[in-house]
């Protein structure tokens, strides 16, 4: 048989599989790989083959990435010591010279209005029939990371891909299946940072990138390409060209291994980290073959903004609401976005609209559209070829904007020479005030995204926002950065790790009355108002919230 399932004492299913180049001729040989977790639910996805095909992907790139989470570690220390991102010298033969990446493929020369959401069934089939160009399925920002979601998404993927995904809502009684005209599908899989401690190999956990994009694209990319497609995907959090790289890499490595035409695989690349700002050009060549443009990932973008310029205390940024796209750095960065795609062949995508409509308050409904319409209505007359938006009753407001200021697929043809790369702009301290308010919404925003998190959600509407990992980062490393440099409020007053521990104790009541004391008490909120306090009044920022907090959900589920 090609697998060999036991169960230990502590109740941790392993699953063992060999090589992925012997699998045939020695199916009994050897392996390396093991999955402690159930694997029966998941053995549409998770078969021999598969299991050996991530084995090989893994025997070859996590070495090197864990390189490049080392360097990551180096690089700070420099920007710690004073050091500031910049254009480096060295690649500027890549930036002057005149070269495009690969033609776009039909399915993708029209992005207008893209949909993101995690890789639950009853999301993905909502999002490709939501009449969005693109939906994104999210295995990172908005997924938290539980068995159920890893495996269980790749499950739902597998089927939406082959029109077979349904849903039954056994509360309302309510069926769900895919229709005909869908969405075209891109899949984010972790960040490079993220391990996936159920799956190991040699003892050792995989990144989690890489058991995503490689379990989809194991199974998925003949099936797409069979139907006029191919396998797509968003990169998050890239830090350098030399990260595009390794990404290219893997392309390559597991477009040959699977005998999949190579510039097959197309990626989009969020810049959401400030150092990947100086970089663009750079990242875009590294993955020329298979490049789909680059994407402003916004809320990413601060917090990277606050991460990588903690030690400044001439950084310190405002209210998060202060920190909109009409602040220098932040319209810097979009318009460095548009120009670098566009002289490139390919799109600049926009950035994302976290508001949801508000049924119970039409007053503050209109205003949240109305908002949603001037952003959307921004971005493309920048130049953007397309955005993002979370719900799909944004959909429409969206489309609409897009549709009357870009008649075309997209708009690549506007070239922005106006736009000059300019680090001083990139690097310029977003104005604003400091209060209480905004200290206080970070408090409730960021205990209650961790909360839900920790029992499984990621993607989570309070106030009126769909909030995911890269808004709680803002409002947790905001927090950390006030506290750090001793920043002041408008009133006058310093915040303190005391004046923290004062008005979380507040919020927390507040977020009871909201919740009900049945949800509080059933819930995850003692644990997440402790794991809250510790990473905004530790001595260091933590790199992740999501990093932090891993090994707690693993325990839980």
């Amino acid at each position: 048989m090609y697998l060999d399932f036991y169960r230990t004492s502590v109740k941790v299913y392993v699953i063992v599989v060999p090589p992925f180049g012997r699998l045939m001729s020695q199916p009994q040989a050897p392996t390396r790989l093991q999955i402690h977790a159930p694997t029966e639910p998941y053995a549409e996805v998770l078969t021999p083959a598969a299991l050996a095909f991530l084995q090989s992907v893994h025997e070859a790139f996590a070495p090197r990435i864990a390189a490049a989470l080392v360097q990551r570690k180096e690089q700070q220390s420099h920007y710690d010591a004073g050091e500031r991102p910049g254009f480096d010298p060295g690649t500027a033969s890549v930036r002057e010279a005149d070269w495009r990446v690969a033609p776009i493929p039909a399915d993708l020369r029209d992005r207008r209005v893209e949909i993101t959401g995690p890789v639950d069934a009853k999301m993905i089939i909502n999002a490709l029939n939501s009449g969005a160009n693109v939906f994104m399925a999210d295995c990172e920002d908005s997924s938290a990371p539980t068995w159920d979601n890893v495996a269980g998404g790749q499950v739902n993927l597998y089927r939406a891909v082959r029109r077979t995904l349904t849903y039954r809502d056994e509360t309302r009684g309510k069926d769900y299946a895919l229709g005909e005209a869908l969405a075209t599908l891109f899949v984010r899989p972790r960040g490079l940072h993220l391990p996936e401690r159920h799956v190991t190999v040699g003892g050792e956990p995989m990144p989690g990138c890489l058991f995503d994009f490689g379990l989809y694209f194991f199974h998925n990319a003949a099936e797409l390409l069979a139907h006029g497609s191919g396998p797509y995907f968003y990169l998050p959090k890239l830090q350098s060209h030399l990260e595009a790289r390794l990404w290219n890499d893997i392309f390559v490595f597991a477009q040959d291994a699977l005998q999949i035409p190579q510039g097959s695989i197309r990626a989009t690349v969020l810049i959401e980290t400030l150092p990947a700002a100086f970089e663009m050009d750079e990242i875009l060549h590294e993955l020329r073959d298979h490049s789909a443009g680059l994407n402003c990932g916004r809320w990413d973008y601060i917090f990277s903004y606050i991460k990588t310029l903690r030690a400044d205390p001439a950084a310190v940024l405002p209210d998060r609401s202060d920190v909109g796209m009409t602040q220098r750095n932040m319209a810097a960065y979009t318009d460095l976005v548009i120009k670098t795609c566009h002289r490139r062949g390919i799109h600049a995508m926009g950035g994302m609209a976290a508001q949801i409509p508000i049924k119970t308050d039409p007053a503050a409904n209109d205003a949240a559209l109305a908002k949603v319409r001037a952003d959307k209505l921004r971005e493309v007359l920048a130049g953007h070829d397309g955005t993002w938006v979370a719900h799909p009753g944004l959909i429409a407001i969206a489309r609409e904007v897009f549709d009357a200021h870009m008649p075309g697929d997209n708009q690549i043809d506007k070239a922005r020479d106006d736009v000059k790369a300019d680090a001083q702009a990139l690097l310029s301290v977003p104005t604003g005030k400091r209060t209480e308010a905004g200290l206080r919404t970070n408090v409730r925003v960021g205990i209650q995204y961790l909360e839900a998190w920790l029992g499984g959600n990621g993607c989570v509407p309070l106030y009126d926002l769909m909030e995911d990992a890269a808004t709680a980062e803002i409002s947790r490393s905001q927090v950390w950065q006030w506290i750090r440099h001793g920043a002041a409020l408008e009133d006058g007053r310093t915040v303190t790790a005391p004046l923290l521990a004062e008005i979380v104790t507040d919020e927390m009541e507040t977020i009871r009355r909201e919740v009900g004391d049945a949800r509080f008490s059933g819930g995850h909120f003692t644990e997440a108002r402790e794991l809250f306090e510790q990473i905004c009044t530790a001595p260091q920022l933590e790199d992740f919230l999501t990093l932090v907090a891993y090994d707690r959900i693993v325990t839980k589920h």
